[in-house]
């Protein structure tokens, strides 16, 4: 399966995204379509980010009177990691959306970037321009699913309905451009599968219209919520992680704990605009084909002997430690001193999660003493749920099945949610086993 993977550890952005789409192999010419549709243009060059050369991309104003010269990189801010939380030349009314792209323009004389140019629009207006595109079908559909993301974090943070939420900046032409454009770009590469390791956030604060809020930014940690790879703080006091990088990704990549194994074809790296002395401002994106494997996690495995547990506190030991964030509990039988019969304790955790989980664990039950085996490693399905439809007796019934695969792709094996089948069992009078077998029927011939 052909994979593109992107290594999250100094953040993501729209501008840094398509950088690294562009610097992996995508063709410039497949963003013709934005450029004939908005008043913009894409102004690609290769930059050097300590060492590292990587390909910038800022969105302009296509404005005859303002010249045709590329507009070069100065660091002072980033139209990849600078939005309307963090600092920037201009004043808005900020929607705490993603306005990624600052700059101090003294040095751009001759070219104006697009940011926060063009009409402040609701979520309504931008799925209307995105529309009037003609865009290809899947380019449209990830566009639209990308936006309404962003649509749905503002609306949750403000508490206002979709309908009636207002971009600001993140519904300017740059921002459209910048999501618009990456759906193009990852549509030219025709990859199979999107993954990304952990995404780092930065740290500190930035200067938002309400004050001085802390990073990550409310849109980005409401985006996250519903997202399948996980957030991580630091490593720099700067806003690495903007909105709109974290809806694109929401809606496109799975998580990985580490870069997957590949037969690389391409990598490339995309900038951003903020210049750290010890590390590469980059976002580094790898193409390639792997073989057929399940993903590795790294794990640690925490036990405890307990003799004197009542079945309560057993039976409740599965919720109560993956509620702190162990991902397996195990109960099992054993024989304890004096021949008493106990119990073992097996849970599997995150090595980050250990010692939490562990504290957990002592509290519910008592025990003196937790052993924790040295980090190793297990290796995973690639999950996720798909809603099949069972019609029976002119109702229709919306079951979950868990389906899981390999990391390239391939399914391997379909398993219906136990709870949903009993309650669909229970309307309609058939048996459990009945209703499991025609939902995980329904997921294979879905297929």
């Amino acid at each position: 399966m052909r994979t593109l993977a992107f290594d999250g550890r100094m953040g993501a952005s729209g501008d840094m995204l398509l950088g690294a789409l562009l610097a992996a192999g995508a063709d410039r010419g497949a963003l013709s379509p934005v450029e004939d549709a908005l008043d913009v243009r894409y102004d690609v060059e290769t930059v050097d980010k300590n060492g590292i050369a990587a390909t910038s991309v800022r969105v302009l104003l296509d404005d005859e009177s303002e010249g045709r010269r590329s507009v070069t990189d100065d660091g002072d801010g980033d139209r990849g990691h600078t939005h309307d939380h963090g600092n920037h030349e201009h004043t808005h009314d900020h929607d705490h959306g993603d306005h990624e792209h600052s700059h101090d323009h003294d040095d751009h004389s001759g070219s104006t970037p697009a940011e926060g140019h063009g009409p402040h629009r609701t979520y309504a207006e931008v799925v209307e321009i995105v529309e009037a595109m003609g865009l290809p079908d899947a380019v449209e559909s990830d566009a639209k699913g990308i936006f309404r993301r962003l649509g749905e974090a503002e609306a949750t943070v403000h508490d206002t309905d979709l309908d009636a939420t207002h971009f600001h900046e993140v519904g300017a032409d740059d921002a459209i451009a910048d999501v618009v454009g990456v759906a193009l770009l990852l549509d030219d590469l025709d990859v199979d599968q999107i993954v990304t390791t952990p995404l780092a956030t930065g740290g500190d604060t930035q200067s938002m219209a309400h004050g001085e809020y802390p990073v990550p930014a409310p849109a980005v940690v409401e985006i996250a919520t519903g997202a399948d790879w996980s957030l991580k703080g630091g490593p720099v006091d700067a806003e690495l992680l903007t909105p709109t990088g974290a809806a694109i990704l929401a809606h496109l990549a799975d998580g990985v704990e580490t870069l997957p194994t590949l037969n690389v074809d391409a990598a490339g790296y995309g900038a951003g605009g903020y210049d750290f002395p010890d590390r590469p401002n980059v976002l580094r994106a790898l193409v390639g084909d792997g073989g057929n494997r399940l993903n590795r996690e790294e794990i640690t495995v925490l036990e405890t002997n307990l003799d004197d547990a009542t079945p309560e506190v057993l039976g409740s030991l599965q919720s109560t430690l993956l509620e702190a964030g162990a991902r397996d509990v195990s109960v099992l039988p054993a024989t304890m001193k004096k021949s008493r019969p106990g119990h073992l304790v097996k849970v599997v955790v995150k090595p980050e999660d250990a010692e939490r989980v562990a504290r957990r664990l002592a509290v519910e039950t008592g025990t003196l003493g937790i052993r924790e085996h040295g980090a190793g490693h297990r290796w995973v399905a690639a999950r996720e749920f798909r809603t099949t439809v069972l019609e029976v007796d002119d109702e229709s019934y919306e079951i979950a099945v868990k389906v899981a695969a390999d990391a390239d792709g391939e399914v391997y094996d379909y398993s219906t949610e136990y709870d949903d089948a009993v309650a669909v069992a229970e309307a309609t009078g058939l048996p459990v086993r009945e209703i499991v077998r025609r939902a995980e029927d329904a997921a294979r011939d879905a297929e």
